[in-house]
């Protein structure tokens, strides 16, 4: 199924650096979990598992490549794209596409999976639901989810011939403790969108730039989550920069019991004058 809409781009869309990637994350999230609604031939977005308990499709792999989030400016209208398909039995698909005029700007890939808690409002009773009246014939893995599946996995197990490219990162790690107010959503999860916030308030700690780069692609790799007054780790593995721009893969751990819930892979140029 595909959905398009059309944007205005005002003070929330817009960040420093152009269309604000957390909100595009944010939005296309949305429309992913409208669209798993739509597909379900439902009037919203209200799913429970084979238990009768309450579900939530919960992001496994976000993948974003974009041409320059910074063509985007006030008051410019954009479109987003957008497809989504069954690719297992709790498993799906979709794929956002940003186009500004004529031209694409941006793709963001994001593939989900239906969870539910063991334990009422415990993250760390999270587990894969079984929801057997799902409706939706399932589709072939798309090659690109495939790829995302496939360095998740070399990500994960710390390989780091993943990203050969990329030099030994020895920098201290950042703490976060997340705030209930902001950094959770109305399901009391830590919000998939705020790992990226986070990775970019490290980044911005690890090293202020007289120019803040602009994003080029974010892969994101989620494992697990975190409860209401629990800190975060967030430490570099690796980094690189030239005079294109930067690049690093990031860890983010739980400091309660040092569980590893994402690796993040960032790449940015430097902004054009």
């Amino acid at each position: 199924m595909s959905m398009v809409q059309r944007y205005r781009a005002g003070m929330p869309q817009l960040s420093y650096t152009g269309l604000s990637e957390n909100w595009l994350l944010k939005e296309c999230g949305h429309r992913h979990w409208e669209a798993l609604a739509a597909h379900a031939d439902r009037a919203q977005p209200d799913f429970h598992d084979d238990n009768g308990g309450r579900s939530y499709a919960a992001f496994t792999a976000i993948r974003l490549q974009t041409r320059g989030l910074d063509a985007i400016a006030e008051n410019d209208t954009f479109d987003i794209h957008s497809t989504l398909c069954r690719t297992g039995a709790v498993r799906h698909f979709s794929t956002h596409r940003i186009v500004h005029g004529e031209t694409e700007i941006a793709e963001l890939s994001m593939s989900s999976a239906f969870v539910t808690r063991g334990d009422a409002r415990s993250n760390r009773s999270v587990a894969r639901a079984a929801l057997a009246s799902l409706p939706g014939a399932v589709e072939p893995m798309p090659e690109r989810a495939l790829r995302m599946i496939e360095m998740s996995k070399r990500l994960r197990a710390e390989d780091h011939h993943a990203l050969p490219e990329l030099a030994p990162a020895n920098g201290d790690p950042i703490e976060f403790l997340p705030c209930p107010n902001s950094d959770f959503n109305g399901a009391d999860f830590l919000y998939f969108a705020s790992f990226q916030a986070f990775v970019d308030r490290a980044e911005w700690q690890w090293r202020r730039f007289d120019e803040p780069p602009v994003i080029t692609s974010r892969s994101l790799f989620y494992y697990g989550n975190v409860d209401v007054g629990d800190a975060l780790s967030v430490r570099a593995i690796g980094h690189a920069e030239n005079e294109h721009g930067i690049r690093h893969w990031t860890e983010v751990r739980r400091k309660s019991d040092g569980m590893k819930i994402a690796d993040v892979t960032t790449d940015k140029r430097w902004r054009r004058r």
